[in-house]
């Protein structure tokens, strides 16, 4: 009798232990549309640019749309002019990765604790999503008024609209492991930290890491924005930003907007890649191709 019940666990066991080493060990093609298919888009994208600037615009407002060539050889081919982009756009990072790394502690450690009392979900997860709708450009002032006019007031704004992903995504993820995984837990008599540590956590990891990437993208969007309202001490990006929009210096302008996109999109693969070192080895998202 007993080997006929510890038969078909033996089975299970090794038959995931197969899964998992054939998938560790299949090799991982690039497929052509991976790479062709950005490319692709980025061509498009030029050439709609092109268009607007040749095509659309005078001569006489060209300035407006200047052409790519044009941005390249008047600020990135320029170190006067590329210099004082590169001091801001390493100001803004700051701002944006201690904005990110406070909003990720306080994301998970709210989750959290929602996670294990109801009432406390009830309580909290209402005015979390009303700090995500409320438009931040209309509390900035607050902000301003409370925390001064420098690094810190922008570090709040990028702590706002970074937070609620963080939130919503580590919440999800707990909330959402196997009801039978939880009954095993229970029939070992395991501890609230034990069920969190050995389960809860690592089951949610995915959604984290889903949230991280959210709110990496959102962090430097509050980062620009704080750039742009408080301007005490060194300039961001967006200070310039501004102070290139003011002045029509629109070379300037689109290549500063150009290094705060690649920034934003550099912060979005690391977490990216991240996310596949620590759960691809095991997660079904793996298996996508």
């Amino acid at each position: 009798m007993s080997a006929d019940i510890t038969a078909p666990a033996e089975v299970a066991v090794t038959a995931s232990e197969l899964t998992k080493t054939a998938r560790q060990a299949r090799p991982r093609r690039i497929r052509p549309a991976t790479v062709l298919t950005p490319l692709g888009s980025l061509g498009a994208a030029i050439g709609v640019w092109y268009a607007a600037s040749y095509l659309l615009l005078s001569p006489d407002r060209r300035f407006l749309v200047p052409p790519p060539q044009q941005v390249l050889t008047v600020s990135f081919l320029d170190w006067t002019h590329l210099q004082p982009m590169l001091q801001a756009l390493w100001l803004t990072a700051q701002v944006a990765l201690v904005g990110l790394l406070i909003a990720s502690v306080l994301g998970v450690t709210a989750a959290v604790l929602m996670s294990r009392a109801r009432w406390l979900e009830r309580s909290l997860y209402p005015y979390a999503v009303v700090l995500q709708t409320v438009p931040i450009l209309a509390i900035v002032p607050l902000i301003g008024l409370w925390f001064g006019f420098g690094f810190t007031s922008r570090v709040v704004v990028c702590v706002l609209i970074a937070l609620f992903p963080m939130i919503a995504n580590t919440l999800f993820g707990i909330q959402s492991v196997d009801r039978a995984h939880h009954d095993l837990f229970t029939l070992q008599r395991a501890s609230q930290w034990a069920r969190l540590r050995k389960l809860e956590l690592p089951a949610a990891l995915p959604s984290v890491f889903t949230g991280l990437r959210t709110s990496s993208g959102l962090s430097v969007i509050g980062a620009i924005v704080g750039d742009m309202f408080f301007k005490q001490g060194e300039p961001g990006i967006g200070t310039l930003l501004d102070v290139y929009r003011s002045r029509l210096q629109s070379e300037d302008l689109f290549a500063a907007i150009i290094l705060a996109s690649l920034f934003g999109v550099v912060v979005f693969a690391v977490f990216t890649l991240v996310a596949r070192l620590a759960v691809g080895s095991w997660h079904a998202s793996a298996d996508r191709p």
